[in-house]
């Protein structure tokens, strides 16, 4: 059987590796071998951060929830708990907002968790 040669395949990986590197200082954009630990690291941390930007997303949340409740005289947990036993079912991206964009609708909705808490 005839001999298959690999230059073609392994040019097309190295090519995709370095493009993928572009950018990087140095080695790390130029030789393979260097460049392709860096993109496998590059890959894996934006992996991770994909999931990070989400819980910093909530904890931004629920800080601009808990200074919108401050201001109406009730705590984050507090005002949460009102809610619930309100049957309020809002996430905390649409609090968020709220307390950012409807200052109004906020303090209506402060209202009902105090008149439920007490």
């Amino acid at each position: 059987m005839a001999r298959v040669k690999g230059g073609l395949n392994a040019k097309k990986k190295h090519k995709r590796v370095l493009k993928l590197a572009k950018g990087y200082k140095g080695a790390r954009s130029k030789q393979y071998r260097i460049a392709k630990q860096s993109v496998m690291r590059a890959l894996a941390s934006s992996f991770a951060g994909r999931k990070q930007r989400k819980r910093d997303m909530r904890s931004l949340w629920i800080v601009r929830i808990n200074a919108a409740a401050r201001m109406n005289g009730l705590s984050y947990s507090r005002f949460m708990h009102g809610l619930k036993l309100a049957n309020i079912e809002i996430n905390r991206k649409m609090l968020s907002e709220m307390a950012v964009n409807d200052a109004e609708g906020f303090k209506e909705l402060a209202e009902v968790a105090k008149s439920k808490l007490a």
